[in-house]
């Protein structure tokens, strides 16, 4: 255990750019792990209102400033990627901060394991603080590949950002565990399974969850029930949304299914996923044959008691016009139609931006007032 939080087990997860360790990481949040991205904090640290805003805008000059006012990481991140000592500078600024909310998750989380996401782990503090290192490797021509196709770079873009960062054979050589990202999502399971039974004692131990008062309960979907959760997203669907088994096994790399059950019947499912200290809900499916307020507040009780076990900030939910028109239903619950501009929040309006479907409207609640690098 690490001697700064000797009652947790700390898993510093690491690998260069698209290698793939948000996968890994969401894996081991399915596994009963709690999650930290640490790239993420740097993003929130620097936002306008957090408190490495303004130490940046005076290091580096208002010209990356966007015009709204926020500070345009693209621009940032082409002079800091060119120049090591402009990076020196803006790690200065940004490490503290994101070590400090480090520090503040780890201590009011409930999961003994912690795994910590940081491209720049073993450059950093964090390396000291962990209890196994390990490092996701693909071979180059797959990191080149997935920055042309995710991200749209040329192939010259690509090579030029891997080759900027610290050689991934560094990585691998300081890993305790080595999980090869190259092939299927269920060979990459197989690989994480197999070194999270060898390091922790914990055996599954998601339960089934009666929310007070219900006639249900609400379970969390795991890989191996792929197959019955596609069937079941079909059949409530009514065919607008088929899904394979190899779809499914791909979404748990980005997020969690809450099943609704009914006795012995699966009547609902909802798409849920937790990233940057907020929650979104993007998908929801309802048998008919409930009660459709009764089922929402059993599957939104789950997603708020799931998300508050993650130190959640707020939570987002983007409904199709069906379910939007249930105003009565939301406004009992807490939410309110939004919009993503107006959520007042940089990383807030960020994740809803980033998860808005077509022909859907966002629906908002807070779910705690402190927050994570709020400004001193």
């Amino acid at each position: 255990m690490s001697d700064q939080w000797p009652e947790k087990m700390i898993i510093g997860l690491t690998g260069n750019i698209a290698t793939g360790k948000s996968v890994v990481r969401k894996m081991l949040e399915h596994l009963g792990a709690y999650g930290i991205d640490a790239d993420a904090l740097s993003h929130r640290a620097i936002a306008r209102g957090a408190p490495g805003y303004q130490p940046v805008v005076d290091a580096f000059g208002k010209w990356v400033l966007t015009p709204d006012g926020e500070i345009d990481r693209a621009k940032l991140g082409r002079l800091t990627f060119a120049d090591p000592e402009a990076m020196s500078r803006l790690e200065d600024i940004v490490h503290p901060l994101v070590f400090q909310a480090i520090g503040m998750m780890i201590r009011r989380a409930g999961q003994k394991v912690i795994v910590i996401e940081a491209i720049k782990l073993l450059e950093s503090g964090l390396r000291n603080t962990c209890d196994s290192i390990w490092t996701v490797d693909v071979p180059q021509q797959a990191q080149v590949r997935r920055l042309m196709e995710k991200r749209g770079m040329s192939r010259d873009e690509a090579e030029q950002r891997i080759h900027f960062q610290s050689e991934q054979s560094q990585k691998v050589s300081a890993a305790s565990i080595v999980i090869q990202n190259a092939g299927s999502f269920e060979e990459t399971w197989r690989q994480v399974v197999t070194a999270w039974k060898k390091i922790t004692p914990q055996s599954d131990t998601l339960q089934m969850v009666k929310p007070a008062g219900g006639e249900f309960t609400v379970s969390r979907g795991r890989p191996r029930d792929s197959a019955a959760i596609a069937e079941l997203i079909s059949r409530l669907s009514a065919g607008a949304k088929t899904m394979t088994s190899d779809d499914i096994m791909a979404a748990f790399g980005e997020k969690a299914f809450l099943l609704l059950h009914m006795n012995t019947n699966v009547v609902g499912i909802a798409g849920w996923q937790v990233e940057n200290l907020v929650a979104r809900t993007t998908e929801f499916f309802i048998d008919p044959v409930v009660s459709i307020e009764s089922a929402l507040k059993a599957l939104i009780t789950e997603v708020e008691r799931a998300s508050a076990d993650l130190q959640c900030e707020v939570s987002l939910v983007f409904l199709p016009p069906a379910l939007a028109a249930h105003q009565t239903i939301w406004k009992q619950l807490g939410y309110e139609a939004r919009v993503p501009q107006s959520l007042g929040v940089q990383a807030w309006a960020d994740a809803a931006i980033e998860s808005t479907q077509p022909n859907t409207s966002l629906f908002f609640k807070q779910l705690r007032q402190d927050r994570v690098l709020r400004p001193i």
